[in-house]
C-alpha cells in the first residue's frame, strides 16, 4: 500500500485533483467529508460541538450550521482550536478504519485540508500539494463560491501559507492552468504513484500513514 497525503489551500481545486486520481484508480479518503459525517445529527461529535459553541450553531432541523460555525471559528484562532480538538480525533479514527480496509496493493489518497497546519506530513509515504496563487484562491472564493472578500481572506489567513504547504510537498500540482493541462499533470503523477507503489511492494511493503485528522467541522476546502 502507498499512502498519499493530498492537500492545498481553500479554493486551490484539490477536490478536482482527488476526483481525477480516483478515476485513475486511487482509493480516496476525504477528511472533509468524514468531518461532516462525525458531526451529523445524533452523533457524539455534534453533541460535543453544541456543548462548546451553543445551540445557535444548529439549523432549525438540528443539523450543524456550518457557515455560522465557520464565521465564528475562522475569526478567532482560539475558537478554531476548540473545534479542531473535538473533530480531529474523530476524523483520524474513521480515516484509519477506511485505510485499514483498503487492499494491500492500493494507492490510498488522504484528502486532508489541514495537513500542513497540523504537521501530518510524516504520516504519509509522500505528500502532494495542489498549488495556486493567493490571487486565484481569492477570485475563486468570491466569484465561484459567493463569499465576501473579507470572509474569503479570513478563511485563507486561517490556513498555512503557500510557502508552508510547498515546503512539505514531495509533488506539486500547479492548478493555475486550464483543465486539460491539469488532467495531463494528474495522469503523470498517477504513473509516478503506481511506480512508487510497485517499488514499495518489492521492498518492505510498509505503509507510512495511520489516518488523517486535518479537517474541521467547518469546511476548509
Amino acid at each position: 500500500m502507498l499512502t498519499v497525503g493530498l492537500t492545498g489551500g481553500i479554493g486551490a481545486g484539490k477536490s478536482e485533483v482527488s476526483r481525477l486520481l480516483v478515476e485513475h484508480g486511487a482509493v480516496l479518503i476525504d477528511a472533509d467529508r468524514i468531518a461532516r459525517e462525525v458531526v451529523a445529527p445524533g452523533t457524539p461529535g455534534l453533541a460535543a460541538v453544541t456543548d462548546a459553541f451553543g445551540t445557535e450553531v444548529l439549523t432549525a432541523d438540528g443539523a450543524l450550521d456550518r457557515p455560522k460555525l465557520g464565521a465564528i471559528v475562522f475569526a478567532d484562532p482560539r475558537q478554531l482550536a476548540v473545534l479542531n480538538a473535538i473533530v480531529h480525533p474523530l476524523v483520524g479514527a474513521r480515516s484509519h478504519e477506511l485505510e485499514t480496509a483498503a487492499a494491500e496493493d492500493a494507492v490510498v489518497v488522504h484528502d486532508v485540508p489541514l495537513l500542513a497546519e497540523n504537521g501530518l506530513a510524516p504520516r504519509y509515504d509522500l505528500v502532494i500539494v495542489v498549488d495556486v496563487s493567493p490571487q486565484t484562491q481569492l477570485d475563486r472564493l468570491v466569484r465561484l463560491r459567493g463569499m465576501t472578500e473579507q470572509d474569503a481572506r479570513a478563511r485563507m489567513a486561517a490556513q498555512a501559507s503557500r510557502e508552508e504547504r510547498r515546503a512539505i510537498a514531495d509533488i506539486v500540482i500547479d492548478n493555475d492552468v486550464p483543465l486539460e493541462r491539469l488532467e495531463r499533470r494528474v495522469r503523470e503523477v498517477w504513473g509516478d504513484l503506481v511506480r512508487r507503489a510497485a517499488a514499495a511492494r518489492g521492498g518492505s511493503g510498509a505503509s507510512g500513514a495511520s489516518g488523517a485528522s486535518g479537517a474541521s467541522g467547518a469546511s476548509q476546502e
